[in-house]
């Protein structure tokens, strides 16, 4: 396990969260999934959202489903840090993005803001005051890994250089291009930048993994709380992975990580 209380580095995907169309049903899939569990949702609390938990530190948000908002998809969201929001707003504009929403304050805890990027991909930003993201790495039910998958992987990479100052390990492949990233000031890769082959079999999307103690045992529990496993677990480098989507149908994926 890692603790990590701080903000982090500008660029590195530090928050993700869900918006539900059951809070009750999709707080019990991922506690039986992943052990989370789940600060109060009242009215009051920012529409009812609630924080997940693994080991006692926060890993990721859920909120029922915004009034005039019933149409829209059910996915993780991925946010980045930023240390300026408007700076951050200004530059996405500048290098392609579009706004979803302007940058807007969410209490004493951060700023946020949302844009779809010139790849088609939505991707948010938060600048931390008392929230600070993922406070806990390297444990059962904390995020693992966070790409972007795309068709314009060029372009990908260079709108998130020229905003987040991304710099770059190729990973690539016979079958896929991917690179990881690392942010200015980072000693590691902090997430990806792949391929979508063929060209058009999917829409651009960050995804989200989440850290699994035994991919192979989840299958039973996902297909048992309303959950479709996608495909079977394989290995690779870094681990044995494994592709489900939750009760909304939104997609996800679990990793066992391969021993150091």
């Amino acid at each position: 396990m890692t603790a990590h209380p701080d903000a982090w580095l500008p660029g590195t995907p530090c928050w993700v969260d869900l918006m539900v169309k059951d809070l009750g049903t999709s707080q019990s899939f991922y506690s039986a999934l992943l052990g989370w569990t789940f600060t109060e949702s009242t009215p009051e609390n920012f529409g009812g959202y609630c924080s997940a938990m693994a080991e006692g530190a926060v890993v990721a948000g859920l909120m029922p489903t915004m009034e005039g908002m019933e149409e829209a998809p059910n996915v993780w969201s991925v946010y980045l840090a930023s240390t300026d929001i408007a700076a951050t707003d200004a530059a996405a504009q500048a290098n392609g993005a579009k706004p979803l929403y302007p940058p807007m304050q969410v209490g004493p805890l951060g700023w946020m803001g949302m844009w779809i990027d010139p790849t088609g991909a939505a991707v948010g930003a938060w600048q931390a005051i008392e929230h600070t993201g993922f406070n806990v790495t390297e444990v059962h039910g904390s995020i693992a890994w966070n790409d972007l998958m795309t068709g314009d992987y060029e372009g990908a990479r260079t709108f998130y250089t020229d905003t987040f100052g991304y710099t770059y390990s190729d990973y690539s492949s016979m079958e896929m291009k991917y690179s990881m990233f690392t942010v200015p000031g980072g000693e590691y890769p902090a997430g990806g930048i792949g391929e979508i082959t063929p060209a058009g079999a999917g829409p651009a999307a960050w995804s989200v993994c989440f850290q699994h103690n035994d991919v192979d045992a989840a299958i039973e529990v996902i297909n048992a709380n309303g959950g479709t496993v996608v495909g079977e677990p394989y290995d690779f480098e870094f681990g044995r992975l494994l592709s489900a989507t939750g009760p909304d149908g939104e997609p996800f994926q679990l990793m066992t990580p391969a021993a150091r």
